[in-house]
């Protein structure tokens, strides 16, 4: 199997990566699965891969963001799609910014992956909305935005945008970052 089809999945839910593992072997790709950025630093030290899946909410609180990092740092060529449960447009905007070519949102299968891996550039065709964005949606976005600055450290998200941590807590509980 040639490196360029050696894909590497960051993911610590390990029945979602087991599944999206086998659907990717099916399609040709040799898999390697890691559940953590230390697991993740101990299989590049080994191996070159040229695709990567990258959940944006690890275990314990650790940004998917900090892996796209390594990744890039590791091979700048390499082919990254984000995946998420929650997406906002500051960690889209921060996932490329690090080098991630498309960020997409769960639930997404193997297509709809590969489809990412494939399209790296930019779509000039895509429609710009009218929509105006909901105080709900701002709110939500802000929060999700320190939580990144913060490395999702929830005591110090609170204490920054001046709420008590158990208010921040149910709200996360009303919308899970995963």
């Amino acid at each position: 199997m040639s490196l360029n089809r050696l894909l590497l999945i960051i993911e610590d839910d390990a029945a979602f990566a087991r599944t999206l593992g086998r659907s990717f072997e099916r399609r040709g790709y040799t898999v390697l699965l890691a559940n953590s950025y230390d697991a993740a630093a101990t299989l590049l030290r080994h191996h070159s891969p040229g695709y990567a899946v990258v959940d944006l909410k690890l275990d314990g609180n650790t940004s998917g963001l900090a892996c796209v990092q390594m990744l890039v740092k590791h091979d700048p060529k390499m082919l990254i799609v984000v995946l998420t449960g929650f997406a906002s447009i500051t960690t889209a905007v921060e996932a490329i910014k690090l080098g991630a070519r498309q960020y997409l949102a769960k639930p997404s299968n193997t297509d709809d992956i590969e489809a990412a891996f494939g399209h790296v550039a930019g779509n000039v065709e895509v429609e710009v909305g009218t929509r105006v964005t909901s105080i709900k949606t701002l709110e939500w976005e802000r929060i999700h935005e320190v939580l990144v600055e913060t490395e999702f450290n929830i005591s110090e998200t609170a204490r920054r945008l001046g709420m008590h941590r158990r208010t921040l807590a149910r709200k996360l509980e009303k919308q899970r970052i995963k």
